[in-house]
């Protein structure tokens, strides 16, 4: 019932019972004073009642700070102010406690204003808390406070590569408790290599209860082993009768936790020595060629490496020596042309030096009746052998 509603009741009682009282008295005068007397009382109380405002406000607090609870008063006249706990239990009565409970302690006393804070708040302490103002009748008003829990628990949560500074969405499920508390997981799932190992990533919680919130994590990510074979001897080419060593290096997570050598397809040789991760042959020969690997193993898979040996003779002094054939065919090539070339002027002479050749012989040969005669009738009529001589290309 309304504060109007409930005064306009008791005028009512009051004038009937005004009534009757003058009807058994039969003394109007004194009746009507008494009468008036009341009325004016009743409309003094409903009039005070209605001008005085009783408000407070709802309190939101982290698990473990302070919450502050305000009861005020607008045209107070003079009238108590207390606070109760949800179990309608008196805090404070004007300024004193009765509750025996030293987290309530009062921060502002007056007679506008009932102010009380409550430390170290937990998840018991929520509820709806009351303001009670002693007028006619009481008035109330109800400061729910809600206290928000900061729980940390386990997640694969909501993540963000360092390196990259991106976030990355996770797939969330939450989980009613008690006492409205919640869990909630975020789960997510990625596809690493070696390169992701040692990477931090980092979840953060956006949430009332904590202020910048963050958890990292640096991923351990396995991987198989990286093999390389190293030649630690000789720096140079591999000559008979020289010796070999060569190391196996590898490298993964977890650590390789087995590294064999062996020879492809062949028999390894009878005096290689092993010794850990390192092969030693001495006295090398040609024998001795071949594919020899290094094979490594961890709980992720296996890996090799490969070194091919080739034994060169003893006095070899670099690579060995192939034959060319370009080089071979150009020297070829080269020796018929200038044959041809030869030929080919030799012809040209051969052709231009081409005729008729004549003798020289003694005039008067053709009367002569043997050779002997025309010598002897040649000119000058003396032998000219000696002086005339023939030639024949």
């Amino acid at each position: 019932m309304s504060s109007l509603s409930h005064f306009k009741a008791l005028l009512h009682l009051e004038r009937f019972s005004c009534l009757s009282h003058m009807m058994k008295m039969n003394g109007i005068c004194t009746s009507v004073a008494l009468c008036c007397k009341s009325c004016i009382l009743l409309c003094f109380l409903w009039v005070t009642a209605q001008g005085q405002n009783l408000v407070t406000n709802n309190v939101s607090v982290v698990e473990g700070e302070t919450a502050i609870i305000s009861c005020r008063v607008k045209n107070n006249d003079d009238s108590v102010i207390q606070l109760l706990n949800p179990n309608r239990q008196t805090i404070y009565f004007r300024d004193v406690r009765p509750l025996k409970d030293s987290r309530f302690q009062l921060v502002n006393f007056s007679d506008n204003e009932l102010l009380v804070s409550l430390s170290n708040v937990s998840l018991s302490d929520e509820g709806r808390y009351v303001c009670q103002l002693y007028t006619d009748p009481p008035q109330e008003a109800y400061a729910d406070i809600t206290v928000l829990a900061d729980r940390d628990g386990e997640s694969s949560l909501v993540m963000t590569d360092m390196s990259l500074l991106r976030p990355f969405p996770g797939e969330a499920t939450i989980e009613e408790l008690y006492d409205r508390m919640f869990t909630v997981t975020s789960r997510l799932r990625l596809t690493v290599s070696k390169e992701d190992d040692g990477v931090a990533v980092i979840c953060i919680i956006d949430h009332p209860a904590v202020k910048d919130f963050q958890a990292q994590k640096y991923l351990e990510v396995q991987y198989k082993p990286e093999v390389q074979i190293v030649v630690e001897f000789p720096e140079g080419l591999t000559r008979e009768g020289e010796n070999l060593e060569l190391t196996c290096k590898a490298k993964g997570k977890p650590q390789p936790h087995q590294i064999n050598w062996l020879k492809v397809d062949d028999d390894f040789p009878s005096h290689a020595v092993i010794t850990g991760t390192d092969l030693f042959i001495e006295n090398l020969n040609k024998s001795f060629n071949g594919t020899y690997r290094c094979v490594a193993s961890n709980l992720v898979g296996e890996a090799y490496d490969d070194y091919i040996l080739y034994v060169y003779d003893s006095r070899a002094d670099g690579a060995p020596q192939k034959i060319d054939h370009a080089v071979i065919g150009g020297i070829v090539a080269v020796f018929v042309f200038a044959m041809l070339c030869l030929l080919i002027v030799l012809g040209r002479y051969f052709a231009r030096h081409k005729g008729t050749y004549f003798t020289h012989e003694a005039k008067g040969a053709d009367d002569a009746a043997d050779a002997d005669t025309a010598i002897i009738n040649a000119e000058g009529g003396h032998n000219n052998s000696d002086d005339k001589k023939e030639y024949y290309i």
